[in-house]
């Protein structure tokens, strides 16, 4: 049975979700930087089976039908491609830095959801992303004249672009896994598909980190499990190209948290770009007064 929700709700709580992600993304740099992107990857998704899957099953969850396993899957796979290309990045670029690139993929994915969901992409979504992804623009310029780039710098920039592409493929593929299935059993699904796409490749490449840089990877694995869950249930009350934009916001945590967690500085651009970003999500989250939940949405 449907129910009516603020029209805001989806988007701060997808707000709450991208902060607690942006912290993680600080936890995982400094893990990355430790043992490498694959070790971390990898090591964090059995933590985050431990946190999800009995909570899951303690709420009543069966194994999901085939339709839905097929989507937990596929996102499981883009998942596990974005998260090493983009971790793998951070290990070359400053956080904030990597996190203004990849805002390419809010705009990817409001094409994709057009396409794959048949989402009527509206006037105002063009408009707020494209105003968002200036500031973004601002401050990545204002960030290569003022910086030097090093020898790493070319190849990060290649990650995270790969990044991006998957992630705005996986913004869209959330979508429609929200639709069919609950937070607890998409993150327990999430966790379970990552380690089996990485855990072959074990033998190859695993470096087992030191007591600090687990702390690193537990800490990441519950703020990874909680944000993933606040995006299901967001994304099952609201469209696409609507919580889209609102990833603009990350480029403001990153900067506080690399400066905090890396000493990476905050320059004029970024206080520029800020507010361009801001004006963006604005312009693209105004809507109607009310918002009707659909009636497949899981709880």
């Amino acid at each position: 049975m449907g129910k009516t929700e603020h029209p805001l709700l989806p988007v701060l709580i997808a707000a709450l979700a991208i902060g607690l992600l942006s912290l993680m993304d600080a936890y995982m740099k400094s893990a990355a930087l430790a043992v490498g992107a694959y070790s971390a990857l990898l090591l964090r998704a059995p933590i985050g089976i431990a946190i999800a899957a009995p909570l899951w099953k303690a709420r009543g969850g069966k194994w999901p039908a085939p339709h839905v396993l097929r989507l937990h899957v596929i996102r499981g796979v883009v998942i596990t491609g974005m998260g090493f290309t983009f971790f793998f990045s951070l290990t070359r670029l400053p956080l904030a830095q990597a996190i203004a690139i990849s805002f390419i993929a809010p705009l990817i994915a409001m094409f994709l959801a057009g396409i794959v969901l048949k989402e009527k992409v509206e006037r105002r979504a063009f408009i707020g992303a494209a105003l968002g992804l200036t500031g973004v623009l601002a401050i990545l310029a204002s960030k290569i004249v003022h910086e030097t780039m090093d020898g790493g710098a070319p190849l990060g920039i290649a990650a995270v672009l790969l990044s991006a592409v998957l992630y705005a493929w996986n913004l869209v593929l959330q979508r429609q896994q929200a639709l069919v299935a609950g937070p607890l059993e998409i993150a327990t699904f999430q966790n379970g598909i990552v380690l089996l796409s990485l855990l072959g490749f074990a033998p190859f490449f695993i470096q087992w980190p030191e007591i600090p840089a687990w702390g690193d990877i537990a800490v990441s694995a519950v703020l990874s499990t909680i944000g993933a869950m606040l995006f299901a249930w967001a994304y099952a009350r609201a469209e696409t190209q609507r919580l889209a934009p609102i990833e603009y916001t990350g480029f403001l945590w990153a900067s506080l948290f690399g400066w905090l967690f890396f000493a990476e500085p905050v320059t004029s651009g970024t206080l520029v770009g800020t507010v361009l970003i801001v004006a963006g999500c604005w312009i693209a989250t105004r809507r109607r007064p009310d918002i009707q939940v659909p009636e497949q949405v899981v709880a």
